[in-house]
């Protein structure tokens, strides 16, 4: 292999070319990992010459493990989401910028000098109960997910980011908070249907199915969130689900028909449905 900085990028480049969509950037991303460097650092010193043995062996197993078709967040262990950096594994969903849309929306409703209650369902790496918990101090987050590999991950996060108001447990939606009620539920929950053929292959064979696939429309787990959510939520409270961009209207009614008011779907970057959200007005006997 090259040594110098510019010479590995252009080997990197070529064997990741079958497999990303822009290969040099992922190359100086894996680059920069290996050497413990930033990537605009790769960037400024194309002829430095790289003499660590240890840091090319890294760069060698990265390269070659992102050109079998793993997400790189999965080689280097790590995605930044909400300007946090994050422990990802293969027992979580790779956190994607279109989820931050999920946090934005339950800040409108959570005043972050008041004392609040959030539950994050299918919390995954944690990625949403950390940024509300990052962002509202004086919150009591809570995240459950049926999957304790998981919980594992999101708990290491939580300790790596000096947050101590938020917690995680393991169980089945919302059997871990029991008869507990929130300001606000939030989810990004499993939403594709069985058989989109939409899905990414190196999507499917690398990331947790449990966390991707919700029957054969994907409203399976939306279903159980939006029937079970009035239960655990205190009047006035709110829920705000992710959802696939073609689901918006079938999330609206799931929602309506739940007894929740001022139900409205919102747009992400791309202009695509992705979150609809619901004020929980309390109905008699809830």
């Amino acid at each position: 292999m090259a040594t110098e900085v510019s010479q590995l990028i252009a080997e990197g480049s070529a064997r990741l070319r079958r497999v990303a969509d822009d290969p040099r950037h992922e190359a100086e991303i894996l680059l920069g990992a290996a050497l413990g460097r930033t990537r605009a650092w790769i960037m400024a010193h194309p002829d430095e010459r790289v003499l660590d043995c240890e840091a090319t062996d890294r760069y060698e197993s990265h390269v070659t493990r992102r050109s079998h078709g793993e997400p790189v967040a999965y080689v280097l262990g790590e995605k930044e989401f909400w300007s946090l950096p994050l422990e990802v594994t293969p027992d979580v969903l790779i956190p994607r910028p279109e989820t931050e849309l999920v946090v934005e929306l339950a800040l409108t409703h959570l005043p972050r000098d008041q004392e609040a209650r959030v539950l994050d369902l299918a919390a995954g790496s944690g990625a949403i109960a950390l940024a509300l918990a990052r962002e509202l101090p004086r919150a009591a987050v809570v995240g459950t997910d049926l999957s304790a590999a998981a919980i594992a991950v999101a708990r290491r996060n939580a300790q790596r980011l000096g947050l101590a108001n938020v917690l995680f447990r393991t169980g089945h939606w919302f059997d871990p908070v029991a008869e507990e009620r929130f300001d606000l539920v939030a989810s990004n929950p499993p939403y594709i249907a069985e058989t989109d053929d939409r899905v990414e292959p190196a999507v499917r064979r690398f990331e947790p199915h449990a966390a991707l696939f919700a029957g054969t429309d994907g409203l399976e787990a939306l279903r159980v969130i939006t029937g079970a959510a009035g239960r655990h939520l205190s009047p006035g409270g709110w829920l705000v689900v992710e959802h696939g961009d073609r689901q918006g209207p079938a999330v609206r009614e799931l929602l309506s028909v739940a007894g929740f008011a001022d139900v409205a779907t919102h747009a992400d970057l791309a202009g695509l449905d992705r979150c609809t959200e619901g004020r929980w007005p309390g109905l008699p006997g809830a």
